[in-house]
């Protein structure tokens, strides 16, 4: 590990400019990419454009992270492909299950990925970032039935472990919230924010809430190396639970083989595959989607593979605020047209039309 190197160094040396990663890489710019880089801007650290350089301009890291032409094709997709908006119900508070609500902090990620469910939404302005955090609380209050709080963004590690102190004081004292998880890139990502500040957050509150989770998103092996294998390690001994979430993305990991291998590099790692999310119809990012029968074939080798503590959950969440709902059909792989929401009902879900 490079103990001399802090994480917000790396943050702020991140490329920013297209013009400077490809000079780095020492690659040609592909037709129509500085109008992408545009409409949906580059954040990508150092350590990142190393293993996208080391592995080509084919790989599956630069399909990931760097801009693709397909990206400024909007005829299709969804700005808000879940629905986030309609269940804001107070600042950076959103609501839409009963017993949790997400927490947005920040709108701040270590790496913009292309193919992110709020890549149209992640600006600081934006409604879903707006604060207020004496009204957040208050809304937290007087909603007792919700026992579960998920910090999300943008990645709430971008912020300072005096903040993320601050925050998590204020939900302990609450008293009604029992469980608590941070969904994150950055150990993937940027794996130095792993610091001793952050190990000793993690201890401290670990003890104050029934559980505290680190949910790592993680869609490939090749994201992991051993640095991050080393600063995931020193979580281990906590009190944390580890969990992983993997989108399932046309050209990085729709294949058996590619999925199992993350799977088993998550379990020597003791992190516990925890879901794996059909991608969602975002605008700009449809390059990334494949037909849900697609997804089911390809989950079925997983749940033949791998024992059910280590199988993720196949999610697939219905546009327009329907929910997070089980993409696995026991019945049949061909997609029907229609899903059971969270509520229970059965809705039309039309899938988009896919272009070669």
């Amino acid at each position: 590990m490079e103990k001399n190197q802090s994480w917000t160094t790396e943050f702020a040396s991140a490329f920013k400019d297209l013009s400077e990663l490809h000079r780095f890489l020492g690659w040609d710019h592909r037709p129509g990419i500085s109008s992408v880089a545009k409409a949906y801007p580059l954040f990508i650290p150092q350590g990142l454009a190393r293993k996208i350089k080391a592995e080509g301009p084919d790989g599956v890291l630069a399909r990931e992270f760097l801009p693709h032409e397909s990206e400024i094709d909007v005829s299709e997709g969804l700005a808000d492909p879940i629905g986030d908006k309609a269940f804001l119900k107070a600042p950076q508070l959103i609501h839409r299950y009963r017993s949790r609500a997400l927490f947005t902090p920040t709108s701040v990620c270590p790496v913009h990925c292309r193919y992110c469910f709020r890549k149209n939404e992640l600006d600081a302005g934006h409604d879903l970032f707006h604060r207020d955090f004496d009204r957040t609380l208050a809304y937290l209050s007087g909603h007792p039935e919700i026992t579960e709080l998920i910090l999300t963004g943008g990645d709430p590690l971008t912020l300072s472990n005096d903040r993320l102190r601050t925050y998590l004081a204020a939900f302990a004292e609450l008293g009604t919230l029992k469980d608590v998880r941070i969904h994150t890139r950055y150990p993937v990502i940027l794996p130095q924010r792993l610091d001793a500040g952050f190990v000793d957050l993690i201890e401290e509150f670990g003890e104050r809430f029934r559980t505290l989770s680190v949910s790592v998103h993680v869609n490939h092996a090749r994201e992991i190396d051993g640095e991050v294998r080393a600063r995931v390690g020193l979580l281990r001994k906590l009190p944390v639970q580890l969990l992983a979430q993997t989108v399932l993305l046309r050209g990085v990991n729709d294949s058996e083989l590619a999925l199992l291998e993350l799977m088993e590099e998550l379990i020597s790692m003791k992190i516990r595959p925890y879901y794996l999310h059909h991608p969602d119809q975002v605008k700009g990012g449809l390059h990334f989607y494949l037909p849900l029968e697609e997804g089911r074939r390809l989950y079925q080798t997983l749940r033949d593979q791998l024992p059910g503590w280590a199988l993720p959950q196949y999610v697939i969440d219905i546009p327009e605020g329907h929910g997070k709902v089980g993409a696995y059909n026991p019945e049949a792989y061909e997609f029907s047209g229609r899903l059971i929401s969270r509520r229970g009902d059965l809705v039309e879900h039309r899938e988009p039309q896919l272009h070669s």
